[in-house]
This record gives structure tokens, sequence and C-alpha cells, in this order.
């Protein structure tokens, strides 16, 4: 099972964790949950104005070891608006624009999807149930 809870943070709501959301999937072959701005065919949507936010922003993917992945979809767009970063304990790492990380099997951390252009981000918490 991959648990994932998001929240939209702007400037002085660092921290808050209202109006926080939350969407679960089995860890099974194929499984997808996907995070942006498009409620059709995302699970976690964030507020539809903030831009730096693709459609279709982060999408994961449990594969066939049951192990899930997170990948940063490439937008209409050569440059991202945004930065994307996974932590995991004490290890963080850039996400790259179009790439893909495996998840921590029975481990949790945070994405984050930070706005270039001002103080707000989308924060994503994960925990994949072993």
């Amino acid at each position: 099972m991959l648990e994932l809870t998001m929240a939209s943070v702007s400037g002085t709501d660092a921290g808050a964790t209202a109006g926080m959301l939350m969407a679960d999937a089995p860890s099974e072959a194929g499984a997808v949950l996907r995070v942006g701005r498009d409620g059709a065919v995302c699970r976690l949507v964030t507020p539809e104005d903030w831009l730096f936010v693709s459609r279709v922003h982060l999408e994961f993917l449990c594969g066939p070891d049951g192990v899930w992945q997170v990948t940063w979809l490439r937008g209409s767009r050569p440059e991202p608006s945004s930065e994307v970063r996974l932590t995991s304990g004490e290890h963080t790492e850039p996400l790259a624009y179009g790439g893909t990380v495996r998840l921590p099997r029975g481990g949790s951390g945070e994405i984050v999807v930070q706005d270039r252009t001002s103080p707000r981000s989308i924060n994503v918490g994960f925990y994949h149930e072993v």
C-alpha cells in the first residue's frame, strides 16, 4: 500500500496542514496515483491557479515487484516552472524534470514541488507500507 498526503503551502503558511488531502493505492503491479491540477486524472489535485504545477505533475507507479516509483512528468514547456526534491530520512535529492526515482520499500518521506517564482509549494508526503 502506498499512502500519500498533500498540502498546499504558501509563504506565511509554512508548516500548516489545513486543507490536507489524502490518497492511497494497493502495491499491485500497474497501480497508479497522480498529482496535478487535472481533477479528471489526478487523485490529489492542486489549486487550479498554481500554474507551476502541471495538469499531471507527478505520477506514482507500482512496478511488478511491488515497489513504487515516482516520475516528474514533462509538461508542454521545455523548462519547468518549479523544482522537485525528494526527502527520505536524512537523504534529500532533486528529481530531474522528466526523471524517475524509486521510493524506498517500507519507507516514508516527502516530495516538495517548489514554485521558482514565489514562496509556495506542494508538499506530498508518502508512506510505502510493506
